[in-house]
């Protein structure tokens, strides 16, 4: 690398310049006090650690995700966290052992060998929360109203919520006995929303016509809450597990639909992100004129099993970069006190006892001529016969 280049970074990968350092900062703790109103605690989980802890529950596209290396002392192959959820359920499930629900609430960075679509990081500043050991859709609402309000107190006011349900598509492809390649290929195309892909793969791959059907009509249950009603009519006759998805489905919109000022939800049962992570309601937040969810969560009960305790588990996630870029909120500029260069014995208790009181104070450097405005300073500490006083910038 010439050394021209050598200030480049990977791509994917930026640093955070003071401005935009300090407006992270700022949503970072609102965040979190926000998490702490509800009663989620915070925990920091480790950055690296072995990998078969790291991905246990993951899935395989949170491994492809992951960097490997070698860990010196051991020779145990170790990882990078792409995602700080399951090093969170390895908390409940492993250190806090509690037998009540647990609510936890984490910010971090992560590293991804790739971005998350188009022009996006590979060191995305993740936060979240979690609430483990309740399985009841209260959980889910309950998770789903927390994002809402991290968006709202973000100002990013133009969100509109998806809800879905897993647990529709998993029981209908369980009743027409999909082969594992056909219920994935279905999956992508459901995905992408393809009508004749659905078509053309439920056509050759020996499904009941009733089966055929029903995963066909999957494309055309979403939009209003009226959209539940019409599944119930439109999936008579699926196995109960379908019917019991719509139900818990319900559930969750009704009780999140009670918090104030609660945004109007939007049904989509061919939403199926997560798929082979996620185990019953999923919601992702999307905005206009982004094209990939800005936040997103669910239900994954069972990522807490290969750590001993097999806990309930509902979550959501996102990215703080991605919401700063979003979020019309600003944040004042930094002011402060500039104070001289030091030569009076009294000087450094009284610039201790201004920061002491919440100042800001900047200490000018012996033989620095540079403005206050520098600094950000908008006053200086001057000495008046033999008083420290602090006065506006000439």
């Amino acid at each position: 690398m010439s050394a021209k280049d050598r200030w480049l970074l990977p791509e994917g990968v930026e640093e955070i310049l003071p401005a935009e350092a300090r407006r992270a900062e700022v949503l970072r703790r609102g965040l979190l006090d926000l998490f702490d109103a509800w009663g989620y605690e915070l925990v920091m989980p480790p950055l690296i650690e072995y990998l078969e802890s790291l991905l246990t529950g993951a899935g395989q596209e949170l491994d492809i995700q992951t960097f490997k290396l070698t860990d010196q002392m051991t020779g145990r192959l170790m990882g990078v966290r792409p995602d700080m959820t399951p090093q969170a359920a390895r908390i409940d499930a492993h250190y806090l052992k509690r037998s009540a629900p647990a609510r936890l609430c984490y910010a971090g960075s992560v590293l991804r060998t790739r971005p998350d679509g188009f022009g996006g990081s590979r060191e995305p500043l993740q936060f979240g929360a979690e609430l483990f050991g309740y399985a009841g859709p209260q959980a889910d609402a309950e998770i789903l109203s927390l994002m809402i309000a991290a968006l709202r107190l973000a100002d990013i006011r133009e969100a509109h919520v998806d809800l879905g349900h897993v647990g529709v598509f998993r029981g209908l492809a369980q009743q027409a006995k999909l082969g594992a390649e056909l219920e994935t290929d279905l999956f992508d195309a459901l995905q992408r929303k393809a009508r004749n892909d659905v078509e053309a793969l439920l056509a050759g791959g020996g499904v009941p016509a009733a089966s055929k059907s029903m995963i066909a009509g999957l494309l055309d249950l979403c939009g209003d809450r009226e959209t539940l009603a019409r599944a119930r009519e439109q999936l008579r006759g699926a196995p109960e597990p379908v019917m019991r998805a719509l139900a818990e489905l319900q559930a969750t919109a009704d009780l999140a639909m009670q918090q104030p000022d609660a945004p109007t939800f939007y049904f989509d049962l061919a939403e199926l992100s997560g798929y082979h992570y996620y185990t019953g309601v999923v919601f992702s937040a999307f905005v206009p004129g982004y094209g990939r969810a800005v936040a997103r969560g669910g239900r994954y009960d069972g990522i807490g099993r290969a750590f001993g305790r097999d806990r309930a588990a509902t979550g959501f996630g996102a990215d703080l970069r991605q919401w700063l870029r979003l979020t019309s909120a600003s944040v004042a500029a930094p002011a402060g006190i500039l104070a001289p260069d030091g030569g009076d014995a009294s000087l450094p208790a009284e610039v201790a006892r201004l920061r002491a009181e919440g100042s800001r104070v900047v200490m000018r450097l012996a033989g620095d001529k540079s403005s206050a405005a520098d600094f950000g300073c908008d006053r200086e500490l001057v000495n008046k016969n033999g008083r420290w006083v602090v006065q506006p910038v000439k």
